[in-house]
């Protein structure tokens, strides 16, 4: 045997291997296209898992769209249960809630869904993966992943014409421990063209040299850094500055050291200018701080104050730099306990949430999430209003709830929207933690979700009566 023609023949036969990796590939099924809308609008709907009887779950990404390709589910009748948080099919004779779908290579099965809460699901609007069920598909291709998988609560003020983000511990793709000092970005003021879905919301990050997302409040001790508290305020010469509170933090989540910081436009990161409170011995367990979402507000007296709370506002101080660092002009508030249920009269406790003023309804507005609701205990959202930010709160309509998943630290956007129009426009982080051990949802778990609500919806009426 010709002992050259031994690689002649390897060669030909890797080749003859890769074409028909080729070929298969060419002859590949397209996935099953299965899109979920909403009656009425046919608004396709985010976050709806479907479940099959062998526990295959499939998730909508922000088109409501899933691309399915499970070979043993192609070319049959398939059960899948549906859950929608919000979003729910008729029960069958035997209560249960689901669809029968015949998936085909290539064809689109489109499934109708009933909204049952107020507020309307727009989508997701951080983590990884916000179009892939579409990408798999073929559309979407211009859509650029961040590198951020997943991200806790945000802080949002305008500053020096941009919209400014700032998120709490931040999760990576490259390992379990991400980023705990706060990751940001900024956006345009106004960053939806459409308040509808499918929505892309793209963020400028804060990157590194490399181009990964790094965090922005590195501020001495160890442990991570809570960012709380966010503004921008002008000096007596009327520059803005971008300031926060945080706090530092050691296991289990106790706070060590809770400090002021301003941004440092060269350096693109937070400065800490006045350490305010280390716990110790005699230390004060519930000092006065200002955290929390801000506000801007002028009294009747025509004195322009910043207010702090998480809803309600609990401190304010003059709006301006100087006071905002002198803890001696912090003065403290009384924030309003409980509220009233419209339907039922019942208590109901706020836990976190955020307050705007609404040129719409010319009035202060609030979403806040209850604490210890039902059915899930931290994701409960109300409606409320009031003539002032200081109340007192009327009655309370509750607008989005969750089947054991929590939604805690709801964020109002009112720079989404323009003065006449009467959507409202909040977020909150979908996470399942402090819910009863639920199976994470994929992509979406620990990530921030987007929802309008409508102020000219007749069943807000009773939160709007005044009383």
């Amino acid at each position: 045997m010709d002992s050259t023609r031994a690689p002649l023949r390897r060669i030909v036969s890797l080749t003859l291997v890769v074409l028909a990796g080729l070929a298969d590939l060419a002859h590949a099924a397209p996935p099953a296209r299965i899109e979920v809308v909403e009656q009425g609008s046919d608004w396709p709907v985010p976050l709806v898992e479907l479940r099959t009887t062998d526990q295959q779950r499939f998730v909508t990404d922000n088109t409501g769209v899933i691309a399915l390709d499970a070979p043993d589910l192609m070319g049959r009748e398939v059960w899948f249960t549906l859950r929608g948080h919000g979003y729910e099919v008729a029960p069958d004779g035997f209560g249960y809630r689901g669809v029968r779908l015949h998936p085909e290579p290539g064809h689109t099965t489109r499934v109708t869904v009933r909204r049952t809460i107020i507020a309307r699901r727009l989508g997701r609007i951080t983590g990884a993966g916000i179009m892939a069920e579409s990408q798999r598909l073929g559309n979407f291709g211009d859509w650029r992943e961040s590198g951020v998988v997943g991200c806790d609560s945000t802080q949002n003020t305008v500053h020096r014409g941009r919209l400014f983000w700032i998120w709490g511990d931040t999760t990576l793709a490259n390992y379990p421990l991400g980023i705990f000092d706060g990751t940001g970005a900024t956006t345009v003021i106004s960053p939806l063209p459409r308040l509808e879905p499918p929505i892309r919301l793209e963020f400028d990050l804060f990157r590194d040299d490399a181009k990964r997302p790094r965090g922005i409040a590195r501020v001495g001790g160890e442990g991570p850094t809570w960012v709380t508290g966010l503004a921008s305020i002008p000096d007596r010469a009327g520059t803005s500055h971008l300031v926060c509170s945080y706090l530092k933090i050691k296991p289990p989540m106790d706070a060590y050291r809770r400090g002021l910081a301003v941004w440092d436009e060269v350096a693109q990161e937070f400065r800490t200018v006045r350490v305010v409170w280390t716990n110790g011995p005699g230390a004060d367990l519930k000092p006065l701080f200002p955290e929390g979402h801000t506000v801007t507000w002028r009294d009747t007296g025509g004195h322009d104050w910043l207010l702090f709370g998480n809803p309600f506002p609990s401190l304010r101080c003059p709006a301006t730099f100087e006071a905002w660092q002198d803890p001696s002009t912090w003065e403290r508030m009384s924030a309003q306990p409980v509220l009233k249920a419209a339907e039922t009269g019942a208590e109901v406790k706020p836990h976190t949430g955020s307050i705007a003023w609404n040129p719409w309804r010319k009035r202060w507005v609030t979403v806040f999430m209850q604490f210890f609701g039902k059915p899930s205990a931290f994701g409960e959202l109300w409606y409320a209003e009031a003539d002032a930010p200081t109340g007192p709160w009327g009655q309370a309509v509750k607008v989005l709830g969750h089947d054991n998943y929590t939604f805690y630290n709801p964020r109002l956007h009112p720079e989404f929207t323009p003065d006449g129009s009467p959507a409202l426009i909040f977020e909150g982080t979908y996470t399942q933690q402090f819910a009863d051990h639920p199976e994470p949802t994929p992509r979406y778990d620990y990530n921030q979700v987007l929802y309008r609500l409508d102020l000219d919806d007749p069943r807000l009426k009773p939160a709007q009566s005044g009383k």
